[in-house]
């Protein structure tokens, strides 16, 4: 069976089983002590299941079948379907962060240095708080790891060093 099938059939059936139990993405992350944007990638398996974790997911969504969270703890196929930025949610997000991209980029230098923010050690979440006026706002918290940019030192070069202890 072709990858993408079966992905995309693990994820249809996880979607199942998350239906079934009636719970929210954050009642499942409450129920784990995940952030429910990591509950939501696990459940497209966009994140892989620790093993530290799959008790907590199995008590939380106990009828989720046995096959499908051994799956969930193989590194999963990390993807996205192109078309998702015609989705106006996913389309806003990513016009915020190209709109804010420029200023956030400078504030992060200017703050930590010549770096980025590591979007593999992170954490995000989504959170409903009320506005000053009362209304309902949209909280979304992205929490990753500075990674300064290196000055690539010939000496420092792992491969480098190796290839001269070779001659």
């Amino acid at each position: 069976m072709e990858a993408s099938n079966s992905k995309a059939s693990v994820v249809g059936r996880l979607q199942a089983a998350k239906h079934e139990s009636g719970k929210s993405f954050s009642q499942i992350a409450q129920e784990t002590g995940l952030t429910n944007v990591y509950v939501a990638q696990l459940l497209k398996r966009q994140a892989q299941l620790k093993p530290d974790t799959a008790p907590k997911l199995r008590a939380a969504l106990p009828d989720l079948p046995e096959d499908l969270l051994h799956e969930m703890m193989k590194p999963p196929m990390r993807s996205y379907d192109p078309s998702l930025i015609q989705d106006p949610t996913v389309y806003r997000l990513n016009e915020a962060v190209m709109h804010f991209g420029e200023s956030i980029k400078e504030i992060i230098n200017e703050e930590f240095g010549d770096g980025i923010m590591s979007a593999i050690d992170f954490y995000c979440s989504v959170d409903k708080v009320k506005g000053v006026d009362g209304k309902d706002r949209v909280l979304l918290t992205f929490d990753g790891k500075y990674l300064p940019h290196t000055e690539q030192i010939s000496e420092h070069m792992v491969s480098r060093l190796h290839l001269h202890e070779e001659k």
